[in-house]
This record gives structure tokens, sequence and C-alpha cells, in this order.
């Protein structure tokens, strides 16, 4: 009977960890935008749940910053506000930093050529214009910086931070030039971590992060400053905001 019961509680971790993971990466790859209302059902069906665990895995979104509780009325998917993305820029800049010192004095051998490996791949997509895979493989890239810290508490909070992160990623375009100043800015960190230049890499990990910050923000006031604009003539034609 004991053994039943753990069973079952082991199930039902996997099944609530599987579908807050699931759930996560909707909101992150921005199938459900921000400020549109959680489709509970539509989800309890897609996942074969009921809306008890449904609704328990999105209290722990909430508690991420992803989604907003509404008193009886279900959940929300959070905007973010210009001062957010700029403080979640400013944390995980700082912990970024502190992975790339850490990283250049415990990154092993294997998990060095590992990441030079991803990097050339990196660079093949960059050439070739192919921003879904580089986007993938640069995710794998500052995974694989933070991994090799072999630090737990910092990657746990890199991990939370950073799927706020990509949620608003989609917020700038890659332009030609910002997307050459990021590669650059790639090439220079790997080369700060094979000379284990501690110091070189957090600060082209802080510039890396400071520049994505800002193409954001840019992006985000144009957003908000076409809406504003665009507010008098809707109100004028009689449409709702």
């Amino acid at each position: 009977m004991r053994n039943e019961f753990i069973i079952a509680t082991m199930s039902k971790d996997f099944v609530h960890t599987g579908l807050v993971a699931s759930l996560r990466e909707l909101l992150v790859q921005g199938e459900l935008p921000p400020g549109s209302k959680v489709p509970e059902a539509a989800l309890c069906e897609r996942f074969g749940v009921s809306r008890t665990p449904l609704r328990e895995a999105l209290k722990v979104l909430a508690a991420e910053g992803h989604v907003e509780l509404l008193p009886n009325r279900g959940a929300r998917v959070r905007e973010v506000s210009l001062e957010e993305v700029e403080g979640l820029f400013a944390v995980t800049g700082a912990l970024e930093a502190l992975a790339g010192e850490q990283a250049c004095e415990r990154m092993s051998a294997p998990a060095m050529a590992a990441l030079t490996a991803l990097h050339e791949r990196m660079r093949e997509a960059f050439e070739r214009r192919d921003l879904p895979t580089y986007y993938a493989l640069n995710r794998e890239i500052h995974e694989a910086i933070v991994a090799a810290t072999g630090n737990p508490v910092l990657a746990a909070q890199y991990a939370m931070l950073n799927a706020r992160i990509r949620r608003i990623r989609f917020a700038s375009p890659m332009t030609e030039e910002i997307w050459c100043r990021a590669m650059a800015e790639h090439e220079g960190m790997l080369n700060a971590l094979q000379r284990r230049d501690a110091q070189a890499m957090a600060g082209i990990l802080r510039t890396h992060l400071k520049h994505k910050s800002e193409a954001i923000l840019t992006a985000m006031r144009a957003e908000i400053a076409a809406r504003e604009a665009a507010e008098p003539r809707r109100r004028a034609r009689g449409q709702p905001g």
C-alpha cells in the first residue's frame, strides 16, 4: 500500500512538473500573447488534465511572473512593463557576468570543446541568416556557460529569469546591425573563455545583455508611442481602445 502511495505521488509530481514546463513554453514562444486570457478549457483538453492540476500549474507560473491570477476569473498572461524589462536585464546581466567568471575558472576541457562546437554552428547559422537556428544555438550557448559554473543556485535563478526574458525577446526586431554586433560579442565571449580571462568574460556578458535590453526597450517604447498616437483616431471613429 505504501509503495502504491509513493508511486502515485511521484506520478502526480511528474505530471505537475511537465505541465508547468509545457505551459511555460507556450508563454515563452508567444502562443499565449501578453494580456490574453488563459484558455483553461482548451489547455485542459490539449494536455489531457483536469482543471485542478492546470490551476496548480498556473499558480507556479504566477509566482514566476508569467501570468496573473484573477479572482474567480481564471488567469491572464502578464504584460511586461518597461521598468520590469530594465530590472530583468539588470539582474540577469549580473548573473551572466558571474556565470562567465565562474565558467572561466571551472569549465572542463570537454565542456569547452562542446561549447566551441555550438559556437561554430551558431556562426554558420548567422552566415546563412537562419534566425530560428541562431536563436536556438544562442540559447544553448548561454545555458552551457551557466551549467559550466557547477553553481546550482545561480543556475536556478538564471533559468527562472531567462524564461521571462525569452518571452519578450521577440519585441525587438533582429536588424542586421544588431545581429552583427551580437555575433561579434559572442566571438569575444568564446575568446575570453578560451583564454580563461574571467574579467573580460564578465565585461562582455554585461555589455551583451545591456545591448539586448536597449534594443528591446527601444522597440517597446516605439510600440507604446504608436498605440498612444492611434488612440485619438480610434476614439474619433467610435472604436474601442
